[in-house]
């Protein structure tokens, strides 16, 4: 389809070179002495660009652009004018124009503002679909050559970047090209955690990164106690590329500091990788020592009732005396507790407020039809994130708390992904229920498709039975029983799950961000 324009200058006869220079290269023009005539064009036709004289007889340049927006108030429009008057080029950009060129123009500048105004997008597509083409390789490489923790964030890092570039690609064989090369990386990396996850609790090993239970002790509390009082938000299922996705909402406000990537432990599921987070000990360590806060799988009370008190015992054996406030907004509809007495509950230490909403999105994208439509693949599911964040008390409590002079620090407990791939396993009744992980006795499966820990304790995992097991989950698979399993594959194929071993689940973000003075 041809580029068409609208050229409105009183003096048009005299551009009809510039005119002649973009019908060569294929551009319809069209052309007008006035603003009235201009207006009756518009409402005729539809263009995709307007470049508009500012001084014409009649009704003004100024004039004319506020009825033409008020018309299509999505049509750029580019003024061009002989004045350079800071009053003239205040009002045209107050009135939303898409760009300012001072007399005399030459082609060049004319068609410059047609490839920034009209062809941007594909122009950005196109060149991010090639730069990825080009970067596939040397991804692979990474990919093949990983043999450190840091080299799967490192890779992490470059494919979410790439994800975030590529959403708005127009070429669909880029998308199949990216979520190959995901799949790929999730492979590899499930055997490095294979080969690599047991030795990190090894007290002697030095190559183990920052785990869910450090991440208090090793961080957070020395950001407490550099002197500044602490807003440490945890968004529970919150992914590192959601985390890209929103930060820029929050730079207005706030300037990032530190901003690293930890992994959780597995499994990676709130009961056990939030409990891990506030108390600072593993769940075995949780369970031999406060056995009045750990509830196992199967049992039917809440699993993370006490993390308030998980968190009060870790600041205790630290020999911490820090005044800390603990809020969870754990529903869609509750509003954060903080927002009527922010002040006051920021005077603490550490104010601590885990949000929820995240995780509730995933489990109703699962249940409700509607959800899996708006968030229909990667994409849809950042930008409902986004959107969410961006219109939510959330947003409004941090924006809020950044006049406070506090730090903020933003973080998970873990992760979530995409399942596509079901794999039989065979448990009893008493067997847990998640899709990415099971504990129980006397499980079947395949030992290839999985993750295996045979002994629990060997991963400071706790086990109600002496015969318990865990197996996870890897790259996009999810766990199914043969009973009904035609009909569980396809209910929970495409749903947003956690528990398991992907780089998705385990690789999430710690931000540390300081207000702006």
């Amino acid at each position: 389809m041809n580029v068409s324009i609208l050229w409105v200058d009183d003096e048009i006869d005299l551009l009809n070179p510039h005119i002649l220079f973009l019908e060569q290269r294929g551009y319809d023009v069209a052309t007008a002495t006035n603003g009235d005539d201009a207006l009756d064009l518009v409402a005729a036709n539809d263009y995709d660009i307007v470049f508009l004289d500012e001084n014409m007889p009649g009704i003004s340049g100024l004039e004319t652009l506020a009825l033409i927006k008020d018309k299509k108030p999505n049509l750029p429009v580019v003024m061009v004018t002989k004045s350079e008057e800071e009053s003239i080029m205040d009002q045209a950009v107050g009135a939303k124009i898409s760009d300012y060129l001072i007399k005399p123009v030459n082609p060049k500048q004319i068609l410059l503002s047609i490839k920034k105004h009209v062809h941007k997008d594909k122009l950005v597509s196109d060149k991010t679909t090639t730069d990825y083409q080009q970067a596939f390789g040397q991804i692979g490489m990474q990919i093949n050559t990983a043999r450190s923790f840091n080299d799967w964030t490192a890779i992490y890092r470059t494919l979410t970047q790439w994800s975030l570039l590529l959403t708005e690609s127009k070429d669909p064989g880029i998308a199949e090209l990216l979520t190959m090369q995901l799949t790929e990386a999730n492979n590899e990396f499930g055997k490095f955690i294979k080969s690599n996850y047991l030795s990190w609790f090894d007290p002697n090993e030095s190559d183990k990164p920052m785990m869910s239970h450090n991440v208090l002790r090793n961080q957070v509390f020395p950001a407490v106690d550099s002197g500044t009082n602490v807003l440490l938000v945890v968004i529970d299922n919150f992914r590192f590329d959601q985390w890209l996705a929103v930060q820029d909402l929050l730079s207005p406000y706030w300037r990032v500091e530190k901003e690293l990537i930890y992994t959780s432990i597995l499994p990676t599921a709130t009961q056990y990788a939030r409990n891990a987070l506030f108390s600072g000990l593993m769940p075995l360590e949780i369970q031999q020592k406060y056995p009045k806060y750990w509830i196992f799988d199967e049992e039917e009370e809440g699993k993370n009732l006490f993390e308030q008190e998980l968190l009060q015992q870790q600041i205790q054996r630290l020999g911490n005396d820090y005044s800390v406030s603990y809020q969870k907004c754990s529903s869609i509809k509750q509003t954060s507790p903080l927002g009527s007495n922010l002040k006051q509950v920021l005077s603490n230490n550490l104010s601590v407020l885990v949000y929820n909403f995240v995780d509730v999105m995933s489990h109703a994208r699962t249940e409700m039809e509607m959800m899996r439509q708006l968030a229909s693949d990667e994409a849809a599911y950042l930008s409902l994130t986004r959107s969410w964040f961006k219109h939510s008390d959330l947003f409004t409590l941090i924006k809020e708390a950044a006049k406070e002079k506090v730090k903020l620090i933003i973080t998970t407990d873990h992760g979530t992904i995409r399942v596509q791939n079901p794999v039989k396993v065979v448990g009893d009744k008493a067997t847990s229920t998640n899709l990415r992980y099971k504990l129980g006795r006397n499980l079947s499966y395949n030992p290839k498709h999985v993750f295996e820990i045979r002994k629990p304790e060997d991963a400071h995992l706790p086990k109600p039975n002496v015969s318990s097991s865990f197996i996870f989950a890897l790259n996009n698979d999810f766990l199914v029983y043969p009973n009904n399993y035609n009909y569980y594959a396809n209910y929970y194929r495409d749903t947003f799950q956690h528990g398991g071993v992907s780089i998705e689940e385990m690789l999430i973000p710690y931000v540390e961000l300081k207000p702006h003075e």
